[in-house]
């Protein structure tokens, strides 16, 4: 229909007679990124902002009231100068602008006429101008929009990525793709692509049939050579790729291989040797599917290695799926050499850091499981050969009950495939030993035997040498393992080094030294393996010694000792001569502070000190008591008695000497012990007594000892010991008068006796 068509009523020559069906653009969706990142509908806003843009005859800008100018490389750079999604997409179109002037056109018509396709008023030219184009070309852009077939998203995809895939010279790819996209429009671009594409993938195919006829003549290096001239035409072509993977993968018996792949828990590793300088490599991963099918996927690209030696790492790796690795050689885009194939890999990895460690009639086993794995199954193979699963929980698993004899376990990892089947891995094998273990000691028992302890014990085999289980007492340095513990025999402390003593029965006797306050362990040892048993609590405390004893003023005993070190509490008893008995407890600050006072009568009285145990339940080896006897409360009594008076003139005065003592004297034989059992026990008066001495001296100032005076007297301890009472008459002045005199005690037993003198003023003689 004459002035109808696009452009017609214009009378522009040529204008618009192509409409782009695709924007034809390497790159497409990284530059659309890019310009919704700089918030654009389309491209032509980032050259101006405001209505006046020219589409029809080239990409125009408005200059002036009425000039334009055309947007070329100049004003790209001008606008590339600066930082943000615009600029950068301004430096985009002037890279695509000098490869291709026509391109940035192509681009803008494509997402204008796309725009005014989803337009509710696409059909008005206001809708055009809205958009920013010139007033004079609106009806002609809605007129091209009306004209070009509507694309649906998938041909959208299909018309966006087609640039891509033929400068990856993915011909099947385009193929494909073209497919998609409606064959009516004006689109000369597309036509040539189609018609190029035939020609090519004629060549390919005419290749491929080469390769096929050469691999039938067993000519594998000629096959090699047109396998590939396919990929060089057809970098996708599955058929050409599958063949040469098939000639070229590695056979059993070889030992180097050119892509070597490592599976590790998350990811797979691959390492290949890349000699050759300028030489890129696309990886792909083959992966067989659950219908049959080979999925190819491309891994990445790796640049040019370094030191020669390539590698990457896979991470997205399809965990359950059976892979294989091809790295292709590519030069300027194109294949260009054999291929390396990996050897085929299935995607299950083990679990890692698998241990075992032994004990009594068990094994127990550790791992780290892989992510991604469903399950964990283990399976143990005994001495017999018998093979069982056991229940396992997150990463470990514990065998009981087994036997001695080496133990196989299998830990399975099992995964479930992108098409939902369930895999189960090789497993990861390791063995371990059961070895024979003591019998662990189930009751240990301490008796004190005075100062040494007597050990008993139940189970340790006994402690029988014969059947080889030691039972060994230790004292462990830290705090003592829960009994049953295994142990490491190089663990257990040695033996405690006590002197020990023959006992009576079965056992041991070990005298631990003063000052010990320890657990004592029972360990059985049986060659490099030990099993841990119950303790006790002992005791030895440090003797009291200097202990001694004497009578005070108000009649109660002072006692003296040195303290033991380490010893918080004390127990002193006394045992007086009726008989009676007294304890008490005494702690360190209370003596230090306080000292010690017992309350005992007048009789002699025997007094021991023992430390007590520092802790209830402890059994306590008790040194020897520290004793002091304390013989009864004897005393000496003098006094000046006057003469009797004869006629009529007074005699001369006498010294009357008393020994006073609540019990009898040795030689008595009146008053025989209430208590048969003490004798020999109860306390009595030294067999020798002090000397009295009594002195004289002039004046009326006492003497201040035995040797500052005269002596007007002296008798022995034993006479009045004997006589009990002494008198002794004063037969003449033994110096002037006036003149005073005072008694002393003199020897071993001095302190021993109380000297109770009278009054000075009584000894005054005139």
């Amino acid at each position: 229909m004459a002035g109808q068509e696009f452009g017609h009523h214009l009378g522009l020559p040529r204008a618009l007679s192509a409409l782009p069906l695709s924007p034809l653009t390497p790159g497409y969706a990284h530059l659309l990124a890019t310009q919704h990142a700089a918030g654009l509908r389309h491209i032509g806003e980032l050259f101006t902002s405001g209505p006046g843009l020219r589409v029809l005859d080239g990409v125009f800008v408005p200059v002036g009231a009425r000039g334009r100018r055309r947007v070329d490389h100049a004003l790209l750079a001008d606008l590339g100068r600066g930082t943000g999604p615009a600029a950068a997409l301004a430096n985009q179109l002037a890279e695509l602008h000098r490869h291709d002037p026509q391109t940035l056109r192509r681009v803008v018509l494509y997402q204008l006429i796309e725009l005014l396709q989803d337009h509710p008023r696409g059909q008005h030219p206001d809708a055009a101008r809205s958009l920013g184009i010139h007033a004079e070309e609106a009806a002609g852009l809605v007129a091209a929009a009306r004209v070009r077939p509507v694309l649906d998203r998938a041909q959208r995809a299909a018309a966006e990525s087609l640039a891509d895939a033929w400068a990856e010279h993915r011909l099947r790819r385009v193929r494909t793709l073209l497919e998609r996209l409606p064959r009516t429009g004006r689109d000369p671009s597309l036509g040539t692509l189609r018609t190029t594409l035939s020609r090519r993938l004629g060549h390919a195919d005419a290749a491929l049939d080469a390769a096929r006829d050469a691999e039938r003549a067993c000519d594998t290096e000629a096959a090699t050579e047109e396998y590939l001239r396919v990929l060089r035409l057809a970098a996708d072509d599955r058929k050409a790729l599958f063949s040469l993977v098939r000639i070229h993968r590695p056979r059993h018996d070889d030992r180097a291989e050119p892509l070597r792949c490592v599976l590790r828990p998350e990811s797979a590793v691959l390492t290949w040797d890349a000699t050759e300088p300028g030489v890129t490599w696309r990886i792909l991963r083959l992966r067989r599917t659950g219908r049959g099918s080979t999925e190819v996927r491309e891994v990445r690209h790796v640049g040019p290695a370094e030191g020669g030696t390539g590698g990457i790492e896979d991470r997205a790796v399809p965990l359950g799926s059976v892979v294989r690795y091809v790295a292709l050689p590519v030069r300027q885009g194109r294949v260009d050499g054999v291929p390396l194939v990996a050897r085929e890999m299935a995607v299950t990895p083990e679990v890692s850091d698998l241990a075992l460690t032994d004990g009594r009639e068990r094994i127990d086993g550790t791992w780290r499981t892989p992510p991604g794995a469903t399950e964990v199954t283990v399976e143990h193979t005994g001495p017999d050969g018998l093979t069982a699963h056991l229940p396992c929980g997150d990463g470990r698993f514990t065998a009981t009950g087994l036997p001695p004899g080496p133990h196989r376990f299998r830990v399975v990892c099992h995964y479930r495939t992108p098409e939902g089947q369930s895999v189960a891995s090789a497993g990861a094998a390791a063995t371990r030993t059961v070895h024979r273990w003591p019998d662990p000691v189930r009751t240990l028992t301490a008796t004190a035997e005075g100062e040494g302890i007597w050990f008993t014990w139940t189970g340790g085999e006994d402690g029988l040498p014969r059947k080889g289980t030691e039972v060994r007492l230790v004292r462990w340095p830290g705090e003592a393992p829960l009994p049953g513990t295994e142990l490491d025999a190089s663990e257990v402390p040695l033996p405690l080094p006590w002197s020990r003593r023959d006992g009576d029965g079965d056992g041991e006797v070990l005298c631990p030294p003063p000052g010990t306050h320890a657990e004592v362990a029972a360990v059985a040892v049986l060659g490099e393996r030990a099993v841990a048993g119950p303790t006790v609590t002992v005791e030895a405390p440090v003797p009291v010694t200097g202990l001694s004893a004497r009578r005070q003023a108000d009649g109660q005993v002072q006692v003296v000792l040195d303290w033991p070190e380490g010893t918080g509490l004390l127990t002193v008893s006394w045992t007086e001569g009726d008989g009676r008995t007294g304890e008490r407890a005494v702690a360190a600050h209370q003596y230090r502070r306080q000292g010690l006072r017992l309350p005992v009568g007048r009789g002699g009285v025997r007094v021991r000190a023992v430390p007590a145990p520092r802790a209830s339940g402890s059994v306590v080896a008790l040194p020897s008591a520290a004793e002091a006897v304390l013989p009864p409360d004897a005393s000496v009594a003098y006094r000046l008695v006057p003469g009797p008076r004869r006629m009529l003139r007074r005699g001369k005065p006498l010294i009357r000497v008393t020994l006073s003592s609540p019990d009898p004297s040795p030689g008595s034989s009146s008053d025989p012990p209430s208590d048969p059992s003490s004798e020999g026990t109860r306390p009595e008066l030294p067999a020798s007594l002090p000397e009295f001495v009594c002195v004289a001296r002039s004046g009326t100032l006492r003497p201040r000892g035995p040797a500052d005076g005269t002596t007007v007297l002296r008798i022995a301890g034993a006479e009045l010991l004997e006589l009990r009472t002494v008198e002794y008459e004063l037969d003449s002045a033994p110096c002037p008068v006036p003149y005073t005199l005072r008694g002393f005690l003199l020897g071993e037993h001095a302190t021993s006796v109380r000297l109770e003198e009278p009054s000075p003023a009584t000894l005054v003689v005139r």
